[in-house]
């Protein structure tokens, strides 16, 4: 009795401590997928849609529409999911690489502080939805359903290479973008590294297709996507193509040829998948493009030639890569600078003028074409914890599906493949582009990362840094659907507002060009015209004054037409929002003086000076407020200066002209007008009608004059023509209708110094 009661207590702390260390070592002791069929179908339904849908008109960005799918997508998912576990007590999943969104979502709000606030809160609403789709993904995508999701990705990229290939091959204008072909992304580039990341899902479930009209299908849609691919041109993705098809896939087929159906395939049936693939590749490759603006690039007429021609045309010595490397040589600077606080999330674009080469004005783009150079740039010691958590993790990942053993590893191991083989591509066309804050590739990213982590708990890999139990109440489950709910409401509310703002400041910049376009923009009959553009602008930028891209056009046309005014307060707001840009800045400042304004238009000035003294626009800016204030001869210095040391605009060149002509220094003037007519051809006529009035003036040189006034006369259209007459002297004028003219008229002046 006394050795029972002894060991009572013993054998109770064994049964209690024994399953707790059996649950860290055994698959077992993780809960299986939660009951997320329904979840697990609208990620597909999201990865279809996402791609496939697109804006048939120029008032919503391709990718604002995107945006909406995931968002709305992810919060449905999320909805569906809670809801379904309104009563579950069991515990759910977590997985260590939660935290790595996680980490970039608390720093993007921290950064709200002290960065750039707007950015810094659209920043953190992208790593909540990649880290929500993540979340999800590892509670329910179980290795049976995963089929649903991958026939989501490959029909997705099916329709949105349809889309792309009927606009190379028909000139198909439904949905309003850039170059062709780009399908439903605006930018070919971002449709081609899209696809080229869902190839693994096409060649997987072509591999396990058992039945030849499936095998006919799959092979005919995945040619399909390889012929779009090689319809854009884009080298990144050609790329990643490349070393997909002779490299990552091959090898995947026959390693896992055990769990795959096609070495059971019959003669015909191996026949029609081979046959029907490369029949689509050649066939659609070979056909011909009917968009005249892709047969002027000169880069290949068909799809093969295309894709091989741009192949070939890889080096270092691309224009575009030269302007890549322009933005990566600056965001370096960034990196060396503020390599621990970074400059804020979403904050690469308001501050990368601080850091750009000297004497640049205008930001060379929006985006790094680098993820992992903004990364650095905007999260500093953040994103080097990322990245560096991301590569070990994705090596444990490789390693684990290369070693794993057993039968339950072996049956993993294919999906694990497929996955790492679309991060792999992601993180090549990730080098030269930005598909992580493009809506598509950011959700297709993080559902292969879910779905890698939902492997590991399948495979018992339960450690902290791996996947655990995470304790759920029903609480729980009823207070997140509520979110889930309420962030619904909020992303309808935010997405009517960003249509409305989009629409707007479209709109407005649609109607002004139609009116520059007229060639009369003054015109009493477009004034009815701007005043609706004028209520849209003002509207859209009172819902959005961040939209940086699109309304600054709006003010440049609006300075063409002399509004100096409007087109002033809308640089302002771009400034609230992007204050180091050194054009905007210059643009503001010239507004103020043409105002009359001399004393705002200084201030502006001198920010402008504090960031880049050398640019051309801040030396023209220079020059011609001293000009205006009376200091004409600091003024021609600093004139004389640019003009030596090739740094100009054309306002600096026309500024120059004037006042050496003024204090004349006549061969000054020449060189200056000469610059300005090089640089600026259409100024042509107009600039041989200034340089005659000058070799006119004081009967100087008569002969210039007449030779410049003619060339003016020749260069000039029928509707310059009058205006420039007019502008002649008339002596010279009726010269200029002899047609035997070949000596100057004299001139009093001439007469009276040959008296």
């Amino acid at each position: 009795m006394a050795r029972k009661k002894r060991n009572q207590p013993e054998s109770a702390a064994g049964s209690a401590t024994r399953p707790v260390a059996a649950a860290m070592a055994a698959p077992s002791s993780l809960p299986a997928e939660a009951e997320g069929s329904s979840t697990v179908a609208m990620f597909a339904l999201m990865m279809f849609l996402a791609p496939a849908l697109g804006v048939p008109h120029e008032e919503m960005l391709q990718d604002t529409l995107k945006s909406i799918v995931v968002s709305f997508c992810a919060l449905g998912a999320a909805l569906l999911f809670f809801w379904q576990k309104r009563g579950r007590r069991e515990p759910l999943r977590w997985h260590a690489v939660m935290w790595l969104p996680l980490a970039l979502m608390a720093y993007a709000l921290g950064s709200m502080v002290w960065s750039h606030t707007y950015l810094g809160g659209v920043e953190a609403i992208r790593w909540f939805v990649f880290s929500l789709l993540l979340w999800l993904g590892v509670n329910t995508l179980s290795r049976e359903r995963l089929p649903t999701l991958a026939w989501g990705i490959h029909a997705g990229a099916v329709v949105a290479s349809l889309w792309a290939a009927l606009q190379f091959w028909v000139d198909f204008q439904f949905f309003p973008q850039g170059p062709h072909p780009a399908s439903t992304f605006v930018n070919r580039n971002f449709f081609a590294e899209f696809a080229v990341c869902t190839l693994p899902f096409a060649a997987l479930l072509l591999a396990r297709a058992r039945q030849s009209a499936q095998v006919a299908l799959l092979s005919a849609s995945s040619g399909l996507i390889i012929v779009a691919i090689l319809m854009t041109g884009t080298r990144a993705a050609l790329i990643a193509l490349w070393l997909q098809l002779l490299v990552l896939l091959p090898y995947v087929a026959w390693m896992y040829r055990r769990q795959f159906a096609f070495p059971s395939w019959d003669r015909g049936t191996r026949l029609v998948a081979v046959g029907v693939l490369l029949a689509t590749v050649v066939g659609l490759g070979l056909i011909p493009t009917g968009d005249p603006r892709i047969v002027e690039e000169g880069r290949g007429v068909n799809a093969l030639e295309r894709g091989v021609k741009r192949t070939g045309s890889i080096s270092s010595n691309d224009s575009s890569l030269g302007i890549r490397m322009v933005m990566w040589k600056a965001t370096s600077r960034v990196i060396a600078q503020r390599p621990l606080s970074g400059v804020g999330a979403g904050a690469w674009e308001s501050d990368i003028p601080l850091y750009q080469a000297e004497g640049s004005q205008l930001e060379t783009d929006y985006y790094v074409h680098n993820e992992f150079l903004q990364l650095l740039a905007e999260y500093g010691l953040v994103g080097w914890l990322f990245l560096l958590a991301l590569a070990a993790y994705l090596l444990a990942a490789f390693r684990r599906t290369l070693l794993g053993k057993g039968p339950e590893a072996q049956a993993e191991a294919p999906w694990r493949a497929v996955f790492l083989c679309t991060l792999l591509t992601l993180l090549v066309v990730s080098n030269i582009g930005f598909p992580w804050r493009m809506a598509t590739t950011g959700a297709l990213f993080a559902l292969c990362l879910a779905a890698l982590a939902a492997s590991d708990a399948r495979l018992g890999h339960a450690a902290p840094w791996s996947a655990v139990r995470l304790a759920w109440k029903p609480a729980f489950s009823r207070v997140a659907a509520g979110l889930s709910l309420a962030g619904l409401a909020l992303a309808i509310h935010v997405s009517q507002l960003a249509a409305d703002s989009e629409q707007k400041i479209v709109r407005a910049t649609k109607i002004a060009l139609t009116i520059s376009a007229s060639g009369s923009p003054n015109h009493p009959r477009w004034d009815k015209s701007k005043a609706e553009m004028l209520k849209l602008i003002r509207e859209g930028v009172a819902i959005n004054p961040h939209y940086r891209k699109i309304t600054p056009m709006v003010a440049d046309e609006l300075a063409r037409w002399g509004d100096w005014r409007n087109a002033t307060w809308i640089w302002e707001s771009v400034l609230s929002s992007r204050p180091y840009v050194v054009a905007i800045l210059a643009n503001v400042a010239r507004g103020h003086t043409t105002m009359g304004n001399p004393a705002k238009a200084m201030e502006y000035l001198e920010r402008a000076k504090r960031l880049q003294p050398r640019a051309p626009a801040v030396r023209s800016l220079e020059v011609i407020l001293l000009s205006r204030a009376g200091q004409t001869a600091r003024a021609l210095e600093l004139g004389r200066d640019a003009i030596t040391d090739n740094i100009y605009d054309y306002d600096l060149a026309n500024a120059t002209f004037v006042l050496a002509w003024r204090a004349g220094d006549y061969a000054l003037a020449s060189k200056a007008m000469e610059l300005r007519m090089a640089g600026w051809p259409a100024s042509r006529a107009e600039g041989h009608v200034q340089l005659g009035n000058m070799y006119a003036s004081g009967g100087r040189e008569p002969e210039k004059a007449l030779n410049a006034f003619k060339q003016a006369i020749a260069l000039a259209s029928e509707s310059e023509r009058p205006t420039l007459l007019a502008q002649i002297p008339a002596t010279y004028r009726a010269r200029l209708a002899e047609p035997d003219a070949t000596q100057p008229p004299a001139t009093p002046q001439t007469s009276a110094s040959k008296g």
